[in-house]
This record gives C-alpha cells, sequence and structure tokens, in this order.
C-alpha cells in the first residue's frame, strides 16, 4: 500500500485506531487495553510507512510478514488492519464473541489475515525465526516483523531462538520490543529483572536499537535503520507507556488485561479525541 510520510497524518491514523481499540474493548467487556494503547503508534508507523504489504491482495507474495507474538495486544492489531482496508471496521464490535474472527488472542483457523496463532508468550519469536530461515534459504527478500513484550524476554525459549537467529545471520528478521516494563502482575523489574536488556541482546550477537516509542522520528528511524542492517538479526527496543493516551490508564499494570467500563469508556474517548 502507499506509504504516509506526513507525520501529523500518521498521528491523525493513530488517534482512529485507539478509537476503535477502546469501542471494541468496550463492545467485549473484556480484554487488553493497556498495552494495545501502548503500542499504537508502533503499529501505526509500521503498516502505514514501514511494512510492504497490500490490503487488496493480502496473500502477495513479496510482503513483508508481521507475527504478533505478544498476542494478547491483538486489539491494536485487528484495528490496525480495519484501518488500512483489510476489513470493514463494523467487524471489530464482534471481538470476543462467539463465532467471531476477531478472538482474544490472534487464532490463524479463525482469521486467516494472521500468519500464525499467537498466545503463549515466546511462540510468536520461534515462528518468525523459522520463517526467516525459510526465507533465506530461497533467496528471498521479504522482511519478518515481529512484535513482541518485554515479559516474554523471561521465558527460556525465546533466548534459544535469539541464539538460533544469530547463529544464522537473519537479517531478515526485526523484532520490535514493547518496553513498558509492565506484566499482568506488576512491574518487571520487581518480577524479574531484565535490565540491561539491550547489552544482554548485544551479548548474543544482535544488532539493538533503542527508541522511544510514542516519538514518531524515533521510530520511523528506528526501522529504517532496522532494514538497512545487514549480517545479523535486529531487535528494536521502543520505550513505551502502557495505556497511552488514557491519562488513568497510563503506567497502571491493573490495565494489562482489563477493558473499561462506560464510565471509562466515556472518558477514554473524550481524552483520546482531544489528545
Amino acid at each position: 500500500m502507499d506509504k504516509v510520510e506526513n507525520i501529523e497524518k500518521l498521528k491523525s491514523i493513530s488517534k482512529e485506531i485507539r478509537l476503535s481499540i477502546m469501542s471494541m474493548l468496550h463492545e467485549a467487556k473484556s480484554g487488553h487495553s493497556g498495552g494495545s494503547l501502548g503500542m499504537t503508534d508502533v503499529f501505526t508507523t509500521l503498516f502505514f510507512n514501514v511494512m510492504n504489504h497490500n490490503p487488496e491482495d493480502p496473500k502477495w507474495e513479496d510482503r513483508d510478514h508481521f507475527i504478533l507474538s505478544n498476542g494478547h495486544i491483538c486489539p491494536v492489531l485487528y484495528s490496525t488492519l480495519a484501518e488500512a482496508g483489510y476489513f470493514s471496521k463494523d467487524e471489530l464490535k464482534t471481538l470476543r464473541k462467539f463465532g467471531s474472527r476477531l478472538q482474544g488472542h490472534p487464532s490463524r483457523t479463525d482469521f486467516d489475515l494472521v500468519e500464525t496463532s499467537t498466545g503463549p508468550l515466546g511462540q510468536g519469536i520461534l515462528v518468525a525465526a523459522g520463517m526467516a530461515k525459510g526465507l533465506k534459504m530461497q533467496n528471498k527478500n521479504n522482511k519478518i516483523f515481529v512484535s513482541s513484550s518485554d515479559g516474554e524476554h523471561q521465558e527460556g525459549a525465546t533466548w534459544e531462538t535469539l541464539m538460533f537467529a544469530a547463529k544464522h545471520n537473519l537479517d531478515n528478521l526485526i523484532v520490535f520490543i514493547d518496553r513498558n516494563q509492565i506484566q499482568i502482575g506488576g512491574n518487571t523489574e520487581d518480577i524479574m529483572e531484565m535490565e540491561s536488556l539491550a547489552d544482554k541482546l548485544r551479548a548474543f550477537n544482535w544488532n539493538v536499537i533503542e527508541a522511544d516509542g510514542h516519538n514518531y522520528e524515533e521510530i520511523l528511524k528506528a526501522f529504517n535503520q532496522a532494514k538497512e542492517n545487514k549480517g545479523k538479526p535486529t531487535t528494536i527496543i521502543f520505550k513505551t507507556t502502557i495505556g497511552k493516551g488514557v491519562s488513568f490508564m497510563e503506567g497502571d499494570y491493573e490495565w494489562h488485561g482489563k477493558a473499561p467500563n462506560d464510565e471509562e469508556y466515556q472518558k477514554a474517548v473524550e481524552e483520546i479525541n482531544n489528545g
């Protein structure tokens, strides 16, 4: 699809995506608000400027592939895909309802616009590394973009995959991390200390970029650097705020897996519209 170069336009798109996230979660009365809002700016930039894809031909052979390893933030993926024109925004209201394609975690068997089913944290990174290796073996130039949480970097399988990707020089693999320092039980550093995450990733022979996940100039620069990198896989650590754009959600781990009630929904919509 045509790339949106104007940052003000990207910000306008992100506002619409945030409104869709709140609407669908309010309708479902369950789901993950915080991480979805926190990654909206990154997803907007990726799908409307960075990634090669075509809503009119979703299975285009030369497309870049996207995997949502942190499957619980699927509201931001669904909203972004709808905003990009892959399906009607009306369908967003079916989130988590019986028979819907839009399950609470991405399900490939229900919704073939997702590359793989995800839910257990760390699983998506494993699949992505295999896809990246397969593309290399076929001498194809497609990129694999992977959204991951910081919490899933507490998983042993994640680090096994990081070693595999570095060994095989998978420079077509770009993993970006939602570094909001929040997981379901509180602050990541209280539950399982992770810092210095960047140094650990470099020690595993990855190219590491750090950026503000709410600054569009930094997001664009980080993705462009990642695409140009040769010889090793890249990870981008995006420093984000859970619940970004809604003041009473920002920085509060309790919004990891919680939907807004009627009053909270109205307040959230007002703040997003005025943001």
